[in-house]
Order: C-alpha cells, then sequence, then structure tokens
C-alpha cells in the first residue's frame, strides 16, 4: 500500500515558489526521514500532505484518498501529530492523562465525554513511555521532554495510520532528545506500527528504524530513496552549503562539519 503519493506538486505563494516539481512516494513499512535547511521546503511539504495547504499543481494522495476528491477532516483523524510547537498549543492546566485522552478527538483541550476505556488507554500509553507516574501532574508543570513524552502518548491514543513527527526533540537537552528518540524507535518498531514520517535538519536525530530519506533544496528534491543511499556527504554538501562527512554508527548517521561550500 502506497502511505503517500505526491506527483508533480508544486507551490507558489505571493509569486515565490516553495515546492517545485515534487514527486514522492513512501510505502507502507517505510519509515522516513526528511532532511533540509529551514527554508527548505519541509514544513510546507507537510502541510500539503495533512491538507492546510493546497499545491498549485500537481496531484497528491493519502493513505488512499486523493485530494480534491475526498474529506481531508476524515483522512486527518488517521494522521498523528507530534512537534516542538504543538507543547505551547495545550493547556497547561490539564493533566497529562487529560492531554492523551484529548488525542482521541484531535482536539486541544477535553470537551467530549471520556469511557473509562480512554483512561486506561491513556494510561496504558503513559505507561510505555515511563510517564505512568506523572498522569495526574499538570502539563505545564512538567519537564519539556516529558511533555513530548505525553505528545507522543496522545498522537497515538487515535490508532493513526500515519505519524508525522515534525521536529519533536526541538528545544530539548541531550538526555531528553535521546530519550524521545529512544520512544520514536521503539514506536517503529511495533507490530502495528504507524508508518512514521520524521522532519529535521539534524541527521543525528535519525533513528535505525528510519528506512528511507528525503533531502529537500530550495522547494526541491536533491535526493531520495533508503537512507544509506541518500545520506551521503556529498548529498548533505549540496543540500546545506557547507563541507560535510556523514559517518555512521550503529545504524544511525552522525555529521562533521567543515568550510562554506562557495
Amino acid at each position: 500500500m502506497k502511505v503517500i503519493e505526491i506527483e508533480g506538486v508544486s507551490w507558489t505563494r505571493n509569486d515565490k515558489p516553495i515546492l517545485k516539481q515534487v514527486d514522492w512516494t513512501l510505502q507502507a513499512g517505510e519509515h522516513w526521514a526528511i532532511i533540509g535547511l529551514n527554508g527548505s521546503g519541509k514544513t510546507s511539504l507537510l502541510k500539503m500532505i495533512t491538507g492546510y495547504e493546497w499545491p498549485s499543481r500537481g496531484s497528491i494522495r493519502v493513505l488512499g484518498h486523493t485530494y480534491g476528491r475526498c474529506e481531508i477532516r476524515e483522512v486527518r483523524k488517521k494522521i498523528g501529530w507530534v512537534s516542538s510547537a504543538l507543547r505551547d498549543e495545550m493547556y497547561p492546566s490539564d493533566t497529562a492523562l487529560e492531554v492523551v485522552i484529548s488525542g482521541k478527538f484531535a482536539s486541544i483541550g477535553l470537551w467530549d465525554q471520556t469511557s473509562e476505556v480512554d483512561r486506561d488507554k491513556a494510561g496504558n500509553l503513559l505507561e510505555r513511555f515511563g510517564m505512568a507516574r506523572l498522569k495526574d501532574e499538570r502539563f505545564g508543570t512538567l519537564s519539556q521532554g516529558e511533555k513530548q513524552k505525553v505528545l507522543l502518548a496522545r498522537a497515538l491514543m487515535a490508532e493513526p495510520k500515519l505519524l508525522i513527527l515534525d521536529e519533536p526533540c526541538f528545544g530539548l537537552d541531550i538526555k531528553a532528545r535521546e530519550e524521545v528518540l529512544t520512544d520514536l524507535e521503539q514506536t517503529g518498531r511495533l507490530e502495528q506500527a504507524p508508518t512514521m514520517l520524521y522532519v529535521t535538519h539534524h541527521i543525528e536525530e535519525i533513528q535505525p528504524v528510519f528506512t528511507h530519506a528525503l533531502v529537500l533544496r530550495d522547494g526541491e528534491v536533491i535526493a531520495a530513496g533508503e537512507k544509506h543511499r541518500t545520506l551521503t556527504s556529498a548529498n548533505l554538501r549540496d543540500a546545506f552549503g557547507i563541507d560535510v562527512q556523514v559517518e555512521w554508527s550503529d545504524d544511525r548517521p552522525w555529521i562533521k562539519v567543515g568550510n562554506r561550500v562557495e
């Protein structure tokens, strides 16, 4: 099954080209990382996938639904979302458990009736990420790393088919970052794991569970495919505009930075 099919997608805003002739297919069973500098088109591509922006040209098909011929709100119910920005949107007075349950309804705050089944499921998700002891703590009192674990549990509450991770480690210290990355690694290896899409410009965050990578520069795809063939020194020099060397350790890429490429 093709989870995402993007064909010939271009997007222009205020006469400025943001995405340029993007072609990309993500198959079930694959987990992808999207790499690129700020302004390379990563966030714009996510907006296309989630139906919050519309391409100037091209077609988009997500989870078997062709955009323009389907009810996008129904597609979004199958997509989980975790980002650093989402931390600031949650109500600080809600408990960790309430935040997780809200994922069932894709709401900020709880406005719907919840059941014992909902509470048990949310509690189990918190336990999976080592957060059970904090289930009754106010979201606003948690550390940044703890908040991100709660948001990961929230994203899984609705059992999504596609899990989008938009720079989820932004603002985390190294300990919290590695804990969140370990949680993502374990999530991606579950028997019924959602397809994961991880957006970053820090390639060292790409855990072994990720199988493929897409590299963007100025709205164009410069490389896409199996991660070892895509995350090469040459491709990342092209994407980042600096002299870099990519080294692999335990199936995880690391980068050494040299001089700027003119």
